[in-house]
């Protein structure tokens, strides 16, 4: 193209030179100057015709060019895309059967191991809040507090906080074990208080439930059972019982005259029905028995856990998820325990309790209230409504509750002194 156009611009030139050597001889309108004219005007067209041409081509050439790249990146893009699917569909499809082998394989393993089932229930291996010394409840607010150990048998301590009522709150300000123990004998009702699975004495809910108690005018005497927080060693269902029996008799060679009540929480309402029991059946029996968020018995608690949901359509659940439970020694059967206590009993349930399902609660008390056991005795039964929030542990947070329990705890302590009259 380049040759082309040099050779028609000398023939341009040799033109332009032919013509000005003959304009001094010939006049512009001559024939020849005319058809030299001509021939310039026809390769200048030619010439725009030729570059028009070109760019078209070149432009075509580059179009065709972008679409086969364009359509190779499409492609490309397909198959990357097609291969990121299939790895993706690949790693779910890995995820999904080795879900489904573990899914499978965890009630063999269960059944297999029923101290893994043991460890689910008391939870004793889960130390909530954590970094707090037991030894130091102040630290936790409780600066009208004090921590004991008290040995129940051979190889076993266990650790008790003794919160005395806050209008001692002054009294007992850098005071000793002994000026707490001699406070038990003060004109004060006691409350033994049982706490449930998981954490330890110094919980966050059971702190706050403390304080509420003491400053309704209660001692709180509470513990963890062998093998929760600094307590030693390992937990089983009787041990738990008579862990809690020796502190209940720990505080009555201490408490004179004064009512002693035991409150049980959830897993600790099954420890409070196993002591109680004991207690009518040696005619020792408590001033009254409070039992929040209880459930009938374990294997039904287990049931309707919302841990059990995923298997509770598993074909076997009882075989592979409760037998377990039970031959490991595990019952507490509070269904069973009701029928042979004496003493006056005040159930409190929250309806929005996620763990303890409200129905259990309310089951319980159809069971106890037409009790032969207890016809010289009071039975209440109180429900939370759900739209109060108060779940499984918060109901101490009720303004009702100071009312709920003068109102109960009252008539306990009119018929305690007057048996004493008596």
């Amino acid at each position: 193209m380049r040759k082309r156009n040099e050779s028609v611009a000398l023939e341009h030139e040799r033109f332009a030179a032919s013509a000005s050597s003959s304009s001094s001889s010939s006049s512009p309108s001559s024939p020849a100057t005319a058809a030299a004219l001509d021939k310039d005007c026809r390769l200048k067209k030619n010439l725009r015709l030729a570059g028009k041409g070109t760019k078209e081509l070149g432009s075509s050439s580059n179009a065709g060019m972008k679409r086969a790249f364009g359509r190779k990146t499409t492609i490309i893009a397909e198959a990357y895309s097609n291969l990121r699917r299939k790895g993706l569909w690949f790693r779910l499809r890995k995820v999904f059967l080795w879900s489904l082998a573990l899914y499978a394989a965890i009630p063999f393993l269960v059944k297999l191991c029923p101290g893994i089932q043991a460890k689910l229930i008391f939870l004793n291996f889960v130390r909530v809040p954590y970094f707090i010394d037991l030894k130091k409840p102040q630290e936790q607010g409780l600066n009208h507090t004090y921590n004991y150990y008290l040995q129940p048998e051979e190889g076993v301590t266990i650790g008790v906080w003794h919160t005395v009522p806050t209008v001692l709150w002054k009294n007992a300000q850098g005071k000793d074990q002994a000026w707490y123990e001699d406070t038990l004998a003060s004109n004060h009702p006691i409350i033994l208080y049982l706490h449930g699975n998981a954490g330890t004495r110094g919980g966050d809910h059971r702190v706050a439930l403390y304080k509420v108690l003491s400053s309704l005018g209660y001692h709180v005497v509470t513990f963890d059972y062998r093998g929760w927080g600094d307590s030693i060693g390992t937990p089983t269902e009787p041990g738990m019982t008579y862990d809690a029996l020796h502190v209940f008799d720990w505080i009555k060679a201490r408490s004179g005259y004064n009512p002693v009540y035991i409150w049980g929480h959830s897993l600790g309402t099954g420890v409070a029905t196993n002591l109680v029991r004991r207690l009518c059946e040696r005619e020792t029996p408590p001033d009254a028995l409070i039992l929040e968020s209880p459930f009938t018995n374990i294997r039904e608690e287990a049931k309707s856990h919302p841990f059990s949901v995923v298997y509770r359509y598993f074909p076997g659940f009882d075989w592979f998820f409760l037998d377990p439970i039970t031959s490991s020694g595990i019952r507490f059967a509070n269904d069973e325990n009701v029928k042979y206590i004496s003493c006056s009993l005040l159930i409190l349930h929250a309806e929005d309790d996620p763990i303890v399902p409200f129905h259990l609660g309310r089951k319980l008390y159809n069971i106890a209230a037409p009790s032969q056991s207890f016809r010289d005795f009071k039975v209440q039964f109180v429900p939370f409504h759900r739209d109060l929030g108060y779940r499984h542990k918060y109901i101490y947070k009720s303004p009702e509750l100071p009312r709920i329990l003068r109102e109960f705890l009252g008539k306990s302590e009119h018929e305690h002194h007057r048996e004493l009259r008596h």
